[in-house]
């Protein structure tokens, strides 16, 4: 299954809100726009992200959106970042292009992804532990021996929602602390979180925490609980709104770790200058704030192959042009500071050809599955109606997070610094291939620098639930 990469417009109403948390802030008058010409209804409403400088108060915030003729949806005062709405399109120019952008308008149409059919027949229940070998690859099974994870343990998954009438993750999933976050602004009604249109999160979800009961299949900590924080839209696109968003409630519910197994759109790499800049630094005041609060954030290094150490040369721009990569470019949020950052190996241990790498890019890694000389090695899961196998460094990603979730249940204490320590302290050393030719045509497919214990393939190595059970 391939890495998300495709998040959706709403109609914008005619109130100002300003949300702080809870609590709401209203603008009481609309004064004339800052150049004196009045706010006009020239365009399709138009979602926008919006920085402002840090410590601006939401008032504040609240009354340059109204002089620049837009409506403000949420204010995430910790962060100094908005999420807002204009029909006039002036907007970005009158509060200033470095502060304002919109993805949605970037990336133009995009159509949607089938609907998921509505399951025929229930959830079959024969066990099919037998088949995940990735759970072996990791010391899963005997891990569950010392812990399964504790309760008071709450995984987000920023996905494309999870079906919790699935059986294998109906007593994980806790929809007291799950939202929907594709407007940008979160809404906890089930149908906001539910999936419509992709199998991935539920597919993430089950290899977290899929229960352990004699069914089906078992995930690395399936004693911990989870919110399913919908940031992949019925298109399959992740919209920066949405994530900062998914980060931002994932802070307010508690959430000790977080899986991202995406990259923001609307660029696969998003590089620190011009238009881009809005997007960067509002992912980024958002993961930062969340691990400030004491979230993990493990993210996926995404499937497109790329040495995110060195992005340089030039890479497809949204208008058909290109665009030129520099060291300021990285892939959200994994190349944030602070974050886990997962690469996917296959059943062999072997680097999967399709997972980016980079040396001090990638932190640890996991299994992804592979599909190699016309053998299908995915990773099976849960999906709704049933179970299906996918491949990806998405897959790779939520093996982390389960070993992150059952060391945070023995270490309740434990910061997402600490944590990371851990996993990578418990990771098990992958020395570089001596040959990756992965097709036999006697051209390597990838280098991998560095040594044994820290290498631009795997890092610091491949994830050990046993490990991370037996040293706590």
């Amino acid at each position: 299954m391939p890495l998300h990469r495709r998040a959706t417009a709403v109609a914008a109403g005619a109130a100002l809100l300003a949300v702080v948390g809870f609590a709401q802030v209203t603008a009481t008058a609309a004064p004339l726009p800052d150049d004196g010409a009045p706010c006009a209804q020239d365009t399709a409403a138009t979602r926008y992200l919006v920085l402002f400088d840090r410590g601006t108060p939401a008032p504040d915030a609240a009354t340059a959106v109204t002089l620049a003729c837009g409506s403000t949806l949420v204010f995430h005062a910790p962060i100094a970042v908005a999420v807002v709405t204009s029909a006039d399109s002036r907007f970005a120019d009158r509060i200033g292009r470095d502060r304002a952008f919109s993805a949605d308008a970037a990336l133009g149409r995009v159509p949607a992804l089938e609907p998921l059919p509505t399951p025929a027949e229930p959830v079959p229940t024969a066990d099919r532990t037998g088949e995940q070998w990735d759970m072996d690859l990791i010391g899963a099974p005997q891990a569950h021996e010392e812990s399964t994870g504790s309760r008071d343990v709450l995984v987000g998954v920023l996905d494309s929602g999870i079906d919790a009438t699935h059986p294998d993750l109906a007593g994980a999933v806790d929809p007291a602390v799950s939202a929907g976050c594709l407007s940008g602004v979160a809404d906890p009604s089930p149908a906001a979180w539910a999936p419509t249109t992709s199998t991935h999160g539920t597919h993430v979800a089950g290899i977290i925490a899929a229960a352990d009961d004699g069914r089906g299949v078992t995930g690395v900590a399936p004693g911990v609980r989870l919110a399913a924080i919908k940031v992949v839209d019925d298109r399959g696109m992740v919209l920066p709104e949405a994530v900062v968003c998914g980060v931002m409630w994932a802070v307010e519910h508690g959430v000790r770790v977080a899986n991202d197994s995406f990259s923001v759109d609307p660029w696969q790499l998003t590089c620190d200058r011009g238009e881009e800049r809005v997007v960067f630094e509002a992912v980024r005041r958002a993961v930062d704030y969340a691990t400030d609060q004491g979230v993990l954030t493990v993210a996926a290094a995404t499937n497109g192959g790329l040495d995110l150490a060195d992005p340089g040369g030039e890479a497809a721009d949204l208008d058909g042009g290109r665009r030129a990569l520099d060291p300021g470019c990285e892939v959200l949020p994994g190349g944030l500071r602070g974050v886990l950052t997962v690469s996917a190996v296959g059943p062999d241990g072997l680097k999967a050809g399709y997972s980016s790498y980079g040396l001090g890019a990638i932190d640890v890694t996991a299994p992804g599955g592979e599909q190699r000389d016309g053998v299908d090695r995915c990773v099976l899961s849960t999906v709704p109606g049933g179970y299906a196998d996918a491949c990806g460094t998405s897959m790779a990603t939520p093996h982390a997070t389960g070993v992150a979730a059952l060391l945070a249940s023995a270490h309740p204490t434990a910061s997402p610094q600490q944590l990371t320590r851990m996993i990578t302290e418990d990771a098990g050393s992958v020395p570089c291939p001596a040959d990756y030719d992965l097709d036999g045509s006697g051209v390597q497919d990838a280098y991998c620098s560095g040594y044994a214990p820290f290498n631009s393939f795997y890092g610091h190595g491949l994830v050990d639930a046993l490990a991370a059970t037996s040293s706590s």
